[in-house]
């Protein structure tokens, strides 16, 4: 395998990443599963050592969770959300045509964004603007789940919890929501028992042995390196701390690299029933054009794109910052990292030298 790769390409790949007009910095790292190959780099401001905010790409870690929490027998997919928090959470949340649905959404409702629940973070409210325009302008805010929830019953659901898609290969409506996580983020605490913050250490971290992953709680912790908007430097820990199942751990290219091999490996839950969080629905921007299953995302690569070296699936999750978490089963390496950009180009920059990565070994 390593003699496959020409390491000077990959450096020259990951430094045309920065730009210095809209990157600014950004981390790679490739391995295979067997650790014959291992690759990384880091360009701009930052160094491969950095920590840095993975954002979404927490939300596969949520699905660690989950999955082993349901192979201990403590919760399960068809759980109604009504079985585990309180009525001030789920009562008239999802209020549609004059329909109450808000006693029919479950786990995997809320694990596959099939709730139809809207996106407090993109939904636009009556003023026109969202939750994210306030925090692009650089206006940081918490946003705890009781706010979260106090908004999100003003706003119209996208479709019925469950509702089937017309879309060819999915099987239902999906649409990207944060309230989603941070709705399962609490019933996880009502589980255990425990802060969310404890559960990703005991489950997760603590079993990994990780020393530089954790979940963003202190405001006063300027360690991770910041990401951008556009060529505005952002650094927003009062909403980062607020919102840790949806998007706050902290952690590093390497630490990142051996959770996702734990992952598909089998270090959580059988590593047989990934095929079980591979049942498809469409997401359409925001944030992006992909496949999303139970917990779990595909790259969305159309065969025209690729005809002659098709990489197939690349699973795994993508970050608001830029981040990203990957695994390409057809040759065998696993890609994490990023760009640290919130504006989309980041993430188009990363998938590019993935896929340039893949078909040079397929």
């Amino acid at each position: 395998m390593a003699e496959i790769f020409d390491i000077a390409k990959l450096d020259q790949l990951l430094e045309k990443i920065v730009d210095n007009k809209s990157i600014f910095s950004t981390v790679m790292k490739i391995e295979n599963s067997d650790g014959s190959f291992s690759w990384s780099g880091a360009c701009g401001d930052m160094q491969s050592q950095d920590r840095y905010f993975i954002a979404s790409v927490t939300k596969l870690y949520i699905t660690a969770v989950l999955m082993k929490l349901i192979e201990e027998e403590k919760i399960t997919l068809t759980d109604k959300i009504s079985d585990y928090l309180p009525d001030k959470y789920w009562k008239d949340l999802h209020l549609l045509n004059g329909i109450d649905y808000s006693d029919q959404i479950s786990i995997l409702h809320l694990i596959s964004n099939t709730s139809g629940l809207p996106d407090y973070f993109f939904h636009k409210q009556k003023n026109g603007r969202a939750a994210a325009d306030e925090l692009l302008d650089g206006n940081d805010s918490e946003w705890p789940i009781d706010k979260t929830i106090e908004l999100v019953k003003k706003m119209k659901p996208n479709f019925k919890p469950g509702a089937k898609s017309f879309w060819p290969g999915t099987h239902h409506k999906a649409a990207y929501s944060d309230t989603n996580y941070q709705l399962l983020g609490k019933i996880l605490e009502q589980v255990t028992g425990k802060p969310i913050s404890e559960i990703f250490r005991d489950y997760i971290f603590s079993e990994l042995n990780f020393e530089n992953t954790y979940v963003y709680t202190n405001q006063d912790d300027h360690s991770p390196v910041p990401f951008y908007y556009g060529a505005k430097k952002l650094w927003l820990p009062k909403y980062i701390s607020s919102v840790g199942p949806e998007g706050g751990i902290v952690s590093t290219a390497d630490e990142v690299m051996f959770f996702i091999k734990a992952f598909f490996s089998g270090r959580f839950f059988p590593s047989e029933k990934i095929e079980v969080l591979k049942k498809w629905n469409l997401i359409f921007p925001p944030p992006g054009l992909f496949l999303f299953g139970i917990g779990l995302e595909k790259l969305w690569i159309p065969w025209i794109a690729s005809p002659l070296k098709h990489p197939g699936e690349i699973l795994g999750f993508w970050g608001q910052t830029g981040s990203f978490a990957f695994y390409n089963p057809k040759s065998d390496l696993y890609f994490c990292g990023s760009t640290n950009q919130i504006n989309g180009k980041g993430h188009r920059l990363a998938a590019g030298m993935m896929l340039k990565v893949i078909k040079s070994v397929i």
